[in-house]
């Protein structure tokens, strides 16, 4: 699952940078590069259910950069349901008709999980400054809000949890977003390989 993840100032230019390629491409809104990576600066941190975050939607005019809020309100008062299952995702009613027309990416530096012991464990890529994260969205009164989704961990997080965020890779971004067939072929990709590092740990490492 998805609980936890953080957003930086790193993670900020790199968004900056496609939009930046996006807005040369005529891809997305005037001056968008130059705006929201600036508000991401100013609200970077920890992001928790039920607070706003930056995500990637997309459509026939290009991707586009928005706040959104993380959660889709759920059946008891003040919860929220912020992951659902990549593998099931269809079969439920209330996310089929978000995944299968509003997906979204959600950017992240990294997240963070709990193991056994209730150590919190960061899991990031060594290979790229950022993760971007799969999820849905769906329109409520005060404004979208998002969910994450998560698959079968992989071999670098099974120690840890046995499910962890579907994780696209850049190229793959304009596809999720707007390319229906593709959809469920994304849906059960098996995700990259990530780095973790424990408080107590000095360095990260990778499994292979």
């Amino acid at each position: 699952m998805c609980g936890r993840y953080y957003i930086d100032d790193e993670m900020a230019r790199e968004i900056e940078k496609l939009l930046q390629k996006m807005d040369s491409a005529g891809r997305t809104g005037s001056g968008l590069a130059a705006r929201l990576p600036e508000e991401i600066r100013q609200r970077q941190g920890d992001v928790y259910p039920a607070g706003l975050a930056p995500v990637i939607t997309g459509n026939a005019s290009g991707l586009h950069l928005e706040w959104q809020r993380w959660g889709l309100p759920g059946f008891t008062k003040g919860g929220v349901i912020f992951n659902a299952r990549s593998e099931t995702v269809l079969e439920k009613r209330m996310f089929q008709d978000g995944v299968l027309h509003r997906r979204v990416v959600i950017p992240a530096r990294w997240f963070y999980e709990w193991n056994r012991a209730r150590e919190k464990i960061t899991f990031l890529r060594d290979d790229a400054p950022i993760l971007y994260m799969a999820g849905f969205y769906n329109h409520y009164e005060d404004g979208p809000h998002f969910v994450i989704l998560t698959t079968e961990a992989n071999a670098s997080m099974k120690s840890t949890h046995d499910r962890m965020p579907l994780i696209l890779e850049r190229e793959e971004l304009a596809d999720w977003l707007t390319d229906d067939i593709k959809t469920r072929q994304y849906l059960s990709q098996v995700p990259v390989l990530l780095s973790r590092q424990a408080e107590y740990e000095q360095e990260s490492f990778r499994f292979e």
